[in-house]
């Protein structure tokens, strides 16, 4: 099965898993959606992942969503960045999200990184996904 974004299908099942109450989800293994959930991890959003061998040739990454008090950490997560719109940002063009209190999640020359990270780094990028 082909994606035409696969980051924004990791995104709607971590959005669909969290609304159903699931403890874990899987999505399809590939190195930016695990460079992404390692940037969700270290801000303290989701509990962790694995990668999980299905068969030769086949990995998934089993996803562990995290709850406060019954609720879902993650309250909003979008994409910004689209295949078919691109959205690029210079350090100093970065926006807060809620504040400061959500991140956004850069795709930049020094890897994958968050807003806070990037501003330190002080380094750009392109704006994959919002998180609150």
């Amino acid at each position: 099965m082909s994606f035409s974004d696969p980051l924004g299908d990791m995104l709607t099942r971590i959005r669909n898993g969290q609304q159903a109450r699931k403890s874990d989800i899987t999505v399809p293994a590939s190195k930016l959606r695990e460079n992404v959930l390692d940037v969700l991890k270290r801000e303290g959003f989701i509990r962790g992942y694995s990668r999980v061998n299905v068969r030769k040739g086949i990995d998934e990454i089993k996803v562990e969503l995290k709850y406060y008090e019954g609720r879902p950490v993650i309250s909003e997560i979008s994409r910004v960045s689209t295949p078919g719109r691109r959205v690029y940002s210079r350090v100093k063009d970065l926006q807060k999200f809620y504040n400061g209190l959500g991140i956004s999640v850069l795709s930049t020359p020094q890897g994958v990184m968050s807003d806070h990270e990037a501003r330190a780094a002080n380094v750009g990028g392109e704006v994959l996904c919002k998180v609150f």
